[in-house]
């Protein structure tokens, strides 16, 4: 068990991972993670690689929407 303090972040509070518990969780400082909230426990996960691509496929196809004409002008 760790015992962690909240750190200011602006008005925010941040909760600061040391390389320890990062390599633990086989996770680094660009990784993207999962946070739920159960019965007052925070629990943090690293996203599935399956997970990974659905965000990234989503964040594509938003993408491609939004900047259709744009590339299809470049595409020229």
């Amino acid at each position: 068990m760790m015992v962690k303090k909240l750190t200011r972040q602006g008005n925010s509070a941040a909760l600061i991972m040391d390389r320890t518990l990062m390599q633990l969780m086989d996770i680094d400082g660009d990784s993207l993670v999962k946070i739920t909230v159960e019965n007052r426990r925070m629990i943090v996960e690293p996203l599935r690689d399956e997970e990974r691509e659905k965000k990234f496929q989503g964040v594509m196809q938003k993408t491609g929407k939004k900047n259709a004409e744009l590339f299809r002008r470049l595409a020229k």
